[in-house]
C-alpha cells in the first residue's frame, strides 16, 4: 500500500480499513492468469491475516523464521493461527541464515546456526531452506531485477530457486492431499442447506437446525461457550439469501431475517452431521 500513496504520506490505517483494502485486492483486482499469487504478510497474527485466511481459499502458507531462539516463538504462533482456519503450512524458511560476501565468496554463518531446521523439525513441517545475507540482493532489488536474473550464481540466488522449487512441490502435494473434511460445495436446495464433501457423501441441514446452531457471538457467549437463551421469531418464509464461502474453512450464511455474522465450519457441518446419525441409528 506504500507505493500508491506518495513517499511523504504515511499509511495509517485501523484493522477493519486494512482488511477492507485485503478484500479488494482479492476480489476486485483483475490479476490476470497466474502460476502463483504471493503474498507477504506482515509478523504477527493479526486482523490482516485473519481477514486473508477468511477471503481466499489459499493453497498454503510459508513460515519465515530467523536463526534468533525469540523468533522460534513466532513462527509456533504463525503455525497455531493456519491450523484452526484448515490453510496448509508448507514449510518454514530461514532468513538471514549466514552472510555471503560479495567480494571472495565466502559464507559466514554470523548468527546462531540450524535454527530453522530445529524450528521445522519441533513443528513437523519440512525446512525449505535458508536464504542467506547478501548485499546483491538488495542492488538488484533496488534495480527492479530480481537477484535470480541479474546474479545467477549467487548463493542467495540459488536459494531462492532452490526454495521455489520445493514450495511448488509442497503446494502440489498438498493439492493432492485428502480434503475429505473440506466441503467441495454448498448449496440451498428446497428447504434444506446441501453440502458435498470432498470425499463425496452430500449432508442436508434443514433451515432452522442451523440456524439453531449459529456460532456466532450473538448467539453463543465467548466467554463460557455456552448458547445464549435467544426468542428467535422467524418469518414463515425463513431461509438464507446468500452463502458465502469463507477460505478453506467454512461458509458464511446471510439469513432473510438480516441475521448474517455467523460462520459455519466445515468442523461444525461435519459433527452437525454425525450428531443427527447418532440420534438416528437405531440402538445396537
Amino acid at each position: 500500500m506504500g507505493m500508491l500513496s506518495s513517499k511523504e504520506t504515511p499509511v495509517i490505517w485501523r484493522g477493519p480499513m486494512a482488511s477492507r483494502l485485503v478484500q479488494q485486492f482479492f476480489s476486485g483486482v483483475v490479476w490476470g492468469e497466474l502460476d502463483y499469487l504471493l503474498v507477504d504478510l506482515p509478523p504477527g497474527t493479526g486482523d490482516v491475516q485473519l481477514t486473508i485466511a477468511q477471503t481466499a481459499a489459499l493453497a498454503g502458507a510459508v513460515i519465515v523464521t530467523t536463526p534468533q531462539a525469540v523468533a522460534r516463538t513466532i513462527a509456533e504462533k504463525g503455525l497455531r493461527m493456519f491450523q484452526p482456519v484448515r490453510v496448509p503450512v508448507l514449510g518454514v524458511i530461514e532468513n538471514m541464515s549466514s552472510f555471503a560476501c560479495p567480494h571472495c565468496g565466502e559464507t559466514t554463518n554470523i548468527f546462531s546456526t540450524g535454527g530453522g531446521e530445529e524450528v521445522a523439525q519441533d513443528l513437523g513441517l519440512p525446512f525449505l531452506g535458508g536464504v542467506p545475507l547478501d548485499p546483491r540482493v538488495v542492488v538488484a532489488g533496488d534495480a527492479g531485477t530480481p537477484t535470480v536474473v541479474r546474479d545467477p550464481g549467487t548463493p542467495a540466488a540459488v536459494a531462492f530457486r532452490e526454495i521455489a522449487r520445493k514450495v511448488a512441490l509442497e503446494v502440489a502435494r498438498s493439492n493432492q492431499a485428502e480434503r475429505g473434511g473440506v466441503a467441495e460445495s454448498v448449496r440451498v436446495e428446497g428447504n434444506a442447506v446441501v453440502v458435498r464433501w470432498h470425499d463425496g457423501p452430500e449432508d442436508r441441514f434443514g433451515f432452522e437446525h442451523l440456524r439453531n446452531h449459529c456460532p456466532c457471538a450473538t448467539c453463543v457467549d465467548e466467554w463460557s461457550g455456552k448458547r445464549r437463551s435467544l426468542t428467535l421469531l422467524l418469518p414463515t418464509n425463513f431461509a438464507p439469501k446468500k452463502l458465502v464461502p469463507v477460505g478453506n474453512y467454512g461458509v458464511q450464511i446471510h439469513w432473510n431475517d438480516g441475521h448474517e455474522t455467523g460462520i459455519y465450519s466445515h468442523h461444525l457441518l461435519r459433527r452437525l452431521a454425525r450428531q443427527r446419525e447418532e440420534v438416528t441409528s437405531p440402538a445396537g
